[in-house]
């Protein structure tokens, strides 16, 4: 098959993926457990569009046929098995979320899933690692992008646990030859797992078939609970991550036979006892409650749960009477012994009402709990004045340390905050939305104001609070998007529509939140259309001529990031930017200097039009300049541009 062929066998299939995530995650509330493995799957895959796309546009350098055949050949036919996988694995466990129901059932078929897929988020790693990209003269842009992606699957793969490469392509290839009948899966699969009738599993088999070996360890970020599937934690003094017991290196291959003594006596990871799990995120719980049935859930899942309309508990599907949320202290304190006996950190820096401090000593902050605690339940009242009260006094309260930012996560403020910004009394909201910007300072509360579903009413205070609430709107989804996924999220959320407005019509300190923001967001590929589409090109060209020149170089960062995306740079080209950059590089500053070098070079690759139109706009002698005394990235720059130009004078 020629490339041609090829591009469009691995572009169709990226689509089929994509088809696959949309039916997969549209279900309801059931079957928790899968709907973020599959939404992460799907949207890494989707960002690979691109990249192919780059392939398909390839028209190759003169180079050996057969040398150019056997490049190709490689990077397809990994990726084509890589994607079928995937296609495959999405639709076993959108139909095994849906149908199953049975407890031996879940817990084996759980563990066959999960194996799965860290096989095909390896396979995957491992075939965009093989990708020739040079050969395709792939884009810098795009490159950083699927090196992005990588180092997400990298991440994902460790986090599933830790098998050897031949246990993954064994589970790989089994999945492939499978043919995923509904009416027989559960059946096989308990057959192959070996489940018995209290839900055990055997060792050995289940180390055959690819499954979460006992004795192996995961990776563990403990107060991130968005990663659903990390079940078993290793021993650890380091405070961020459980250390990771692996046979895999950075390539994938399998080491163990050249493995010290000392490696290979790595202490046994320590599995978490069942009682410590969240029934619906299967992660280690933080801050355990009580519902009416008896049931306990981690606070923050529950919460979402009954915030989503249901009314039954999710382990005994039993009505609940009410929907107060009493605090298990008794597990918690077990929780915390655990976790103090085994030497691992706790999912959050409070342990029995006091707080760890960078010294390894601890502050007791029972007082201050109790206070925070008293001030979230008035953030809950039905007074207007008492809602505004307690949110302006968290509002001063999350500004002042990390120490208050934890103690209100813990108590349970982030979600009511979130419905404050809905409020129709404008200080309530203005007071709710720069409390979550201030609590999402610190880095373990970004997931749970993720998990709370905030984002929707962020862009709604974006779009129509007071000027200081839209500015710490765009502040907060600054800072939300600081995450790699938070990105795509935040993106389709209607979020760069309402920031370039504000952008174009903001206060000078909304303007730059807004330009922060989007700098930031237009990072991901997928957001840099949103942004064009939105007007970012005109409201950033009035920034470059504005007499002030008070954001030249916000609007000169922004645009260098968009440069290379097809629609900013028509956009770009028919506003008539490129007169202001060549301007900008006679009289800026050497930073814009630079800028406008990166755009000029975006605009002008493999574009002789406008490669001729700098010619004649006089670009050769500012080029010339920059390219003896600019900065080493304007020199690079510089200089590759008039290159391009003796090239198009040689034709």
């Amino acid at each position: 098959m020629d490339v041609a062929g090829e591009v469009l066998l691995v572009l169709e299939l990226v689509r089929e993926v994509s088809a696959t995530g949309i039916a997969v995650g549209g279900g309801g509330n059931d079957g928790v457990s899968f709907r973020k493995d599959c939404t992460d799957l799907v949207r890494r895959i989707s960002l690979l569009s691109h990249l192919i796309e780059e392939i398909g546009e390839f028209r190759s350098r003169p180079v050996d046929v057969e040398e150019s055949e056997s490049e190709s050949e490689s990077w397809s036919s990994d990726l084509v098995v890589a994607l079928r996988a995937a296609k495959r694995l999405l639709s076993l466990a959108g139909n095994f979320r849906s149908k199953s129901s049975s407890v031996s059932f879940m817990d084996g078929a759980t563990r066959r899933i999960t194996s799965l897929f860290q096989s095909v988020t390896w396979k995957l790693e491992k075939a965009l690692s093989s990708i020739p990209y040079d050969h395709f003269d792939i884009s810098e842009e795009v490159q950083e992008q699927v090196e992005l992606v990588r180092s997400q699957l990298r991440r994902a793969t460790e986090r599933y646990g830790s098998l050897n490469s031949k246990m993954l392509s064994h589970a790989l290839a089994q999945l492939l030859n499978e043919e995923i009948d509904q009416g027989q899966l559960g059946n096989r699969l308990i057959k192959s797992l070996h489940i018995q009738n209290n839900g055990s599993i055997d060792r050995e088999v289940s180390l055959k078939m690819g499954a979460v070996p006992e004795s192996n360890g995961s990776k563990s970020h403990g107060v991130n609970i968005i990663s659903y599937k990390s079940r078993r934690l290793g021993n650890t003094s380091d405070h961020s991550e459980a250390c990771l017991v692996t046979d895999i290196d950075a390539d994938g291959q399998d080491n163990s036979p050249n493995k010290s003594l000392d490696e290979i006596k790595k202490p046994d990871p320590v599995a978490i006892p069942d009682d410590f799990l969240c029934p619906i995120s299967l992660e280690l719980m933080r801050d355990p409650v009580i519902v009416a049935t008896g049931q306990t859930y981690e606070r923050s899942f529950i919460q979402r749960w009954i915030d989503s309309g249901n009314a039954t508990c999710p382990k005994t599907q039993q009505k609940l009477e009410n929907f107060t949320l009493t605090p298990n202290y008794v597990l918690r304190s077990l929780i915390t012994q655990w976790c103090a006996k085994h030497n691992i950190e706790q999912p959050t820096g409070l342990t029995n009402g006091k707080i760890k401090k960078s010294d390894g000593s601890f502050r007791d902050v029972s007082g201050d709990i109790a206070a925070i605690r008293a001030l979230v339940r008035k953030l809950s009242s039905r007074s207007v004045e008492e809602h505004r009260t307690a949110a302006a006094e968290i509002r001063s309260l999350s500004k002042r340390s990390t120490d208050n930012r934890i103690l209100i996560a813990e108590s349970g403020g982030i979600p009511i905050l979130v419905n404050l910004l809905t409020s129709e009394d404008v200080l309530t909201q203005e007071n709710a939305v720069t409390s979550i910007l201030n609590l999402s300072i610190y880095e373990n509360n970004k997931g749970l104001i993720m998990l709370a579903g905030a984002i929707p009413s962020i862009v709604q205070v974006l779009r129509n609070g007071s000027m200081e609430a839209r500015e710490n709107a765009a502040a907060t989804l600054f800072s939300l998007s600081l995450g790699d996924e938070n990105k795509i999220i935040i993106g389709a959320s209607g979020a760069i529509p309402a920031l370039v407005a504000l952008l174009q019509d903001g206060s000078a300190r909304g303007k730059k939140d807004a330009a922060t923001a989007l700098f930031n967001l237009c990072i991901y590929q997928g957001n840099k259309g949103r942004a064009v589409r939105a007007g970012i090109i005109s409201a950033l060209l009035k920034m470059l001529t504005d007499p002030s020149n008070c954001m030249v170089d916000e609007a000169l960062t922004i645009m260098s990031v968009l440069a290379s995306h097809h629609e900013a740079k028509v956009a770009i080209v028919k506003a008539s930017t490129i007169p202001v950059l060549i301007d900008l590089m006679r009289t800026g500053l050497p930073r814009n200097k630079e800028n406008a070098a990166a755009i000029l070079l975006a605009l002008c690759k493999r574009d002789s039009d406008n490669l001729a139109c700098i010619s004649r706009l006089g670009a050769v002698i500012p080029l010339t300049e920059l390219a003896k005394s600019g900065t080493e990235r304007a020199k690079r720059k510089a200089t590759s541009l008039l290159e391009h130009l003796r090239k198009l004078q040689q034709l």
